[in-house]
């Protein structure tokens, strides 16, 4: 029986992947059960934030899903999901003043989230494509198959790669909007990062993840090659 050892590559990425997922619901439910003092809901507390900032003509609603929070700068619009939109939870605060931080990022054309918004559409293609083409290039023997699912691939991992900047910077745009509010107290200010650093680490599995896999590409090429 043949074992192909590259699919090892996948362990760490997947690991660190179930880890961090597991870590962002925990953190996530023990900040979604304290109230902050203030009790402003997230979707009202992010709108006066961002109307600070200049920022005044964008959309705010609420969308289906737990933590399918998201920003659209196609349509401007802040998607905040059910646990979220409408909560006061220290939770629900440092997810959608995230959120808010990729508004300003749009407002200010923040360069990481300009390139990952042009990559979006080839990107979203050619990853579906990308294991595809590669394996009909083992099938066939053609070289010329193989080296384009390994540069659709590749694409994936530089999407995944401008990704980590455009979330730590809105994040540190979110830590920063929220303490300068003085809306809430250093703990609840504590509790926010530690929702959005637990958030941060899907993120870094999700690029070493897509890095493993590349790699994998590579060397069974190369294999294939020789």
């Amino acid at each position: 029986m043949y074992f192909d050892w590259t699919i090892i590559l996948i362990l760490p990425g997947l690991i660190l992947g179930l880890w961090a997922q597991a870590r962002v619901k925990s953190t996530f439910e023990k900040y979604r059960k304290i109230h902050t003092q203030h009790g402003i809901p997230s979707q009202e507390l992010v709108r006066q934030m961002l109307s600070r900032q200049g920022v005044v003509d964008i959309a705010i609603s609420p969308t289906e899903g737990t933590l399918s929070d998201h920003y659209d700068p196609s349509s401007n619009t802040l998607r905040l999901s059910q646990g979220v939109y409408g909560s006061d939870s220290v939770s629900a605060i440092g997810i959608a003043a995230h959120e808010a931080g990729h508004a300003l990022q749009k407002e200010q054309g923040y360069g990481p989230l300009v390139i990952r918004s042009v990559m979006v559409p080839a990107v979203s293609i050619g990853s579906n494509l990308a294991w595809p083409i590669f394996m009909m290039g083992i099938v066939f023997s053609w070289k010329p198959l193989m080296y384009a699912g390994i540069a659709a691939f590749a694409a994936a991992v530089v999407f995944s790669l401008i990704t980590l900047p455009v979330e730590f910077d809105a994040s540190r745009r979110a830590n920063q909007m929220l303490s300068e509010s003085g809306y809430f107290t250093q703990e609840e200010l504590s509790g926010v990062r530690k929702v959005l650093n637990a958030a941060a680490l899907t993120y870094v599995a999700s690029f070493i993840s897509t890095l493993m896999q590349l790699l994998r590409l590579i060397l069974i090429a190369r294999r294939r090659n020789d």
